[in-house]
């Protein structure tokens, strides 16, 4: 006699940080992916647990469906958003985004990858998030979106397509230097910013370097990102000057790379390409950094 096992809150526990990492990367805001779940476990609540034979499978799909509906309204109050839109950084060395010990799982919950993926439509994103982060089967991503497996493929490859259009081409991988390497260059970054030595700070970075500072409208920040080795120099040495000042700055892994935490002004995170600095990106904005410090008081 075989018996059925009722779907349990367990269930939905074992899940949850699961469905967090999907709606995430879905939507680039811990906040809506905290609504998001929220909004899954009242459905799961008023469901007949009965009817429920895989629970991961179940709160996948409602999860991402839930998403799809937030990402069309998402999209016009970003096409109104001051200034360039970053997703709220979120610490990772908790696995609070799921596993990252791949190159491939940190690279899915990077800024620079969930800002491409905000051009592509919910439905590919929703494949390609699946496909890349979580490694569902195109025949498991048919199911939960309701499609033909054959039309996800096709979803899929347009997906992987723009994405890798659009990335800047490297003269090889990018790559984050082991710790203590990173440390150093960070340390040499920091001291030349804010001691104001500009010709110094140029010598660290790359001649194609680019910052991007979100601040919404809510916090003063450039408008648009700053591009070249003199002006992202300047730039640099202006905003830690203003948001760092004296404040203690720490290091954690946001993202699934080191970043630096100016109190609870901001954070910025530092990308490096053969020893020198590439990429910078700052969230200045005080309401994208609520899950963090949430993040910080609880660690």
């Amino acid at each position: 006699m075989i018996t059925h096992i009722t779907a349990s809150d367990a269930d939905f526990e074992e899940n949850r940080p699961r469905m967090f990492g999907i709606a995430y990367r879905m939507l680039g805001s811990a906040a809506e992916a905290e609504d998001t779940v929220q909004e899954a476990y009242l459905r799961w609540a008023a469901a007949d647990r009965e009817e429920i034979e895989h629970p991961g499978a179940w709160l996948a799909k409602v999860v991402t469906n839930l998403c799809l509906n937030t990402l069309t309204s998402a999209r016009v109050r970003r096409e109104a958003y001051v200034g360039p839109w970053l997703p709220e950084p979120v610490l990772t060395a908790d696995g609070t985004l799921g596993p990252l010990e791949s190159a491939e799982q940190r690279d899915s919950v990077s800024m620079a990858l969930l800002v491409l993926l905000e051009q592509l439509t919910p439905v590919e994103r929703a494949v390609y998030v699946l496909r890349e982060a979580f490694a569902y089967s195109h025949r498991e991503i048919a199911g939960l979106l309701d499609l033909t497996e054959a039309n996800c493929r096709q979803l899929y490859r347009r997906a992987a397509g723009r994405v890798t259009a659009d990335r800047p081409a490297a003269p090889e991988p990018r790559f984050a230097p082991d710790p203590e390497r990173w440390q150093s260059l960070v340390e040499t970054f920091m001291t030349a910013a804010r001691g104001g030595d500009l010709t110094r700070l140029e010598g660290l970075l790359t001649a194609d370097v680019r910052f991007v500072s979100d601040g919404g409208g809510v916090v003063n920040a450039a408008l648009r990102p700053i591009l070249g080795r003199e002006k992202v120099a300047r730039f640099a040495i202006g905003v830690l000057k203003k948001f760092a000042g004296d404040l203690p700055v720490s290091v954690a892994e946001i993202n699934g790379v080191p970043a630096l935490l100016f109190g609870e002004t901001g954070v910025l995170l530092v990308e490096f390409e053969n020893g020198l600095v590439s990429g910078l990106s700052t969230v200045l904005n005080p309401e994208k950094l609520e899950f963090l410090q949430r993040q910080l008081s609880h660690s």
